[in-house]
């Protein structure tokens, strides 16, 4: 699943290619693909035909488009494969196209690929996020990520060392920060030298800081590489992949040496998943969280 940075180099190029632009016509080309929209796919295509994007927004792993009238947006659900591209209108459709929006200016239209149909598009109303935004109703119980400036560090400490859980599962809540999924986070705990058991109780609010600021330069890099592509699955707008998964130090590199000290890198079972440590670096700590 797309994590920040790859759903971020989305965000940057919808935000290039169709901000400020109405839409002539909406296509629903698979009902899985609206069915987060109450109303249906027919009234999802109605209520977009006439309106202007007006913007390109994300939390964490969330994109929505807001529409003029403030009081709306049209909200991206890119589950496990879904794509975002920007095509000329005379492009063959992709095999998996689910969705398509053509425009009156008559320019690129924006298209929703998603081999598996695990994502989808829906309408959702606009409330206000308490700092003087707004966010889809769906998206505001989602935590700021730690690329956004009000991201508040101090409180994410409190809260992260009230709980009694292992640090991993804390990163991967999207209540207590969003945006960081099973890359990412262990990246950041490779950096911080941290096993992905280690309790949040015990955990010294200076290394928590730590920790953070870890999570914030490995996605950092990431964007600045457009993101981590393993496959064909993630695409930026206009179909390119991201190389990240160049630089990555832990995931995904099991039995290759560690970056640091040379010691094989270890795939353990994590909440139905995979993680990857370095046995030396990420020491099991003397009361590892079940």
């Amino acid at each position: 699943m797309p994590e920040l940075p790859e759903v971020e180099v989305v965000r940057r190029g919808l935000d290039r290619w169709v901000v400020g632009r109405t839409v002539a016509a909406a296509e629903v080309l698979h009902p899985r693909a609206a069915r987060r929209h109450a109303d249906g796919a027919t009234d999802l295509e109605a209520r977009l035909r006439g309106r202007t994007i007006t913007a390109a927004s994300r939390r964490g792993k969330y994109l929505w488009l807001p529409l003029d009238g403030r009081d709306s947006a049209l909200v991206a659900h890119l589950g496990m494969s879904g794509q975002l591209l920007v095509q000329p209108g005379d492009a063959p459709d992709e095999k998996h196209l689910r969705a398509r929006l053509t425009f009156l200016d008559g320019g690129r239209e924006l298209r929703f690929v998603d081999q598996r149909t695990f994502g989808g598009v829906a309408l959702d109303e606009l409330v206000d996020d308490g700092a003087g935004g707004a966010v889809p109703v769906t998206v505001a119980h989602i935590a700021r990520d730690p690329l956004d400036p009000a991201f508040d560090d101090a409180l994410w400490v409190r809260r992260l060392r009230a709980r009694s859980t292992g640090i991993k599962r804390s990163l991967l809540d999207q209540t207590l920060v969003s945006g960081i999924g099973n890359i990412y986070a262990d990246e950041a705990l490779w950096r911080a030298r941290l096993h992905w058991a280690m309790p949040t109780d015990e955990i010294a609010p200076a290394r928590a800081r730590q920790l953070l600021g870890h999570a914030r330069d490995v996605m950092s890099a990431a964007l600045d590489e457009g993101g981590t592509s393993f496959d064909a699955l993630y695409v930026n707008v206009n179909g390119e992949s991201g190389y990240f998964d160049r630089s990555l130090a832990a995931y995904g590199r099991a039995d290759r040496p560690c970056p640091r000290c040379g010691r094989p890198i270890v795939r353990e079972a994590f909440m139905n998943r995979s993680s990857f440590r370095c046995p030396r670096c990420q020491r099991t700590p003397r009361r590892p969280h079940p």
